[in-house]
C-alpha cells in the first residue's frame, strides 16, 4: 500500500522558515514543495477555478510521479449544492485535465448544511463518470448527520467514490466507511499545543485505522489541512516517520525542518 502524504495547499506565507528557506522566492514554492512531498491537495480551485493552462503549468513545474488532488469548485458544491451538475463538472474536469497523469483524486467537500440527498449525489457522481477520464478517483467529504444513511453509502460504493475520512479536534467527524479500494483522509485540526497541531498518539491512531482497512497495493491519500504556523508541515513529517517505522510504504516528507515548538 502506498500512503501518499501531503498538505492542503502550499502557498502559506507563515511556512517561510518552516518549509521554505528565506532564499526561495514565492514563485518557486511549488517546485520546492514538490521536492519535499510527492502530493498536494489543491484547494485554490475551490475558491476560483484556475485555467487549463495554469494546471498544465503546475504539471510542468513538478517532478515525475507527483500527484495533485483537486478540490472541486464551490460553485458546484456550495452554490448549486450538486444541482444541475453537468456544466460545472465539465468545466472543472476540462481545466484539471491540464495536469495529465498528475491528476489525483477530485475532492467534493459538501457544505455542513448539505442534507444527505442520494439522488443528487448519484447524479453528480454519474456526471463525473460520464465526463471524466478513466480511471478517475473521486472523494466526497460530507458533514451533516443526515448523510450517514445506507442509501448514501450505497451511492458512494456503486459509483466507486471514496468517503473522506476527516478529523477535527482529534476525532473522526463521521463514520469510517470504506467505499472504495483506496482511501482519503483529511486532518483539519488537532488538540496539541501550539494549536492546531496533532498529538503523536492521535496520528498513531489514524495510522492504525488506515492499516486496518487497506492493505498493499491499495493507495491512501493523507492531507493535513491545519496550515496555521506550519502545523501541517510538522504533522505531515511526524505522520510519515510514524508510517515508515510501522512498515508502511509512505511517500517522501521533508528530511529537515526547524525544531517544532514544545508541546
Amino acid at each position: 500500500m502506498a500512503w501518499l502524504i501531503g498538505t492542503s495547499g502550499w502557498q502559506y506565507r507563515d511556512w517561510r522558515g518552516v518549509l521554505y528557506p528565506a532564499g526561495v522566492p514565492q514563485r518557486l514554492w511549488l517546485e520546492f514543495y514538490a521536492g519535499q512531498f510527492a502530493t498536494v491537495e489543491n484547494n485554490n480551485a475551490f475558491y476560483r477555478l484556475p485555467s487549463r493552462e495554469t494546471f498544465t503549468s503546475w504539471a510542468e513545474r513538478t517532478p515525475a510521479g507527483f500527484v495533485m488532488a483537486v478540490k472541486a469548485s464551490r460553485y458546484l458544491t456550495h452554490i448549486r449544492r450538486l444541482k444541475e451538475p453537468t456544466e460545472p463538472v465539465s468545466r472543472l474536469l476540462g481545466a484539471a485535465a491540464g495536469l495529465g497523469t498528475k491528476l489525483g483524486p477530485v475532492l467534493l467537500q459538501l457544505p455542513p448544511t448539505w442534507k444527505g440527498d442520494p439522488g443528487l449525489l448519484d447524479e453528480t457522481l454519474a456526471e463525473f463518470r460520464r465526463t471524466g477520464p478513466s480511471p478517475l478517483r473521486i472523494a466526497v467529504e460530507m458533514r451533516h448527520e443526515s448523510c450517514w444513511t445506507d442509501e448514501i453509502r450505497k451511492v458512494l460504493t456503486d459509483r466507486e467514490a471514496a468517503l473522506v475520512w476527516a478529523d477535527r479536534d482529534g476525532s473522526p467527524t463521521g463514520p469510517l466507511w470504506r467505499t472504495t479500494d483506496w482511501g482519503y483522509l483529511r486532518l483539519h485540526e488537532g488538540t496539541a499545543d501550539p494549536w492546531p497541531r496533532y498529538r503523536h498518539a492521535g496520528l498513531r491512531k489514524w495510522a492504525e485505522r488506515l492499516a486496518a482497512e487497506w492493505a498493499s497495493p491499495d493507495d491512501v491519500y493523507v492531507y493535513f489541512n491545519n496550515d496555521p504556523g506550519g502545523a501541517a508541515i510538522y504533522d505531515a513529517v511526524a505522520f510519515g516517520e510514524l508510517a515508515r517505522k510501522a512498515g508502511h510504504d509512505a511517500t517522501r516528507t521533508p528530511a529537515e525542518i526547524p525544531p517544532a515548538p514544545e508541546r
